[in-house]
C-alpha cells in the first residue's frame, strides 16, 4: 500500500493534528473504513500536511 496526502497544507501543526483525528474518528459517517494508519508530517516549507494508509 501506498501513503494517501490530503490535498491541503496547514500553518500550524495544531490545524493538521485536528485533521488527522478527524480522519481517524469520523470516517464511519461517510461509510468507509478507517485508514490503518494516519501521520502529520512537515514539508520542506515548514507546513503541516496529513497522510494516512487506507
Amino acid at each position: 500500500m501506498h501513503w494517501v496526502y490530503w490535498v491541503k497544507l496547514y500553518k500550524t501543526k495544531f490545524q493538521a493534528g485536528c485533521l488527522a483525528k478527524r480522519i481517524e474518528e469520523d470516517w464511519w459517517i461517510y461509510g468507509y473504513e478507517s485508514p490503518q494508519a494516519v501521520e502529520v508530517f512537515q514539508s520542506r516549507k515548514g507546513r503541516y500536511g496529513v497522510k494516512f494508509l487506507p
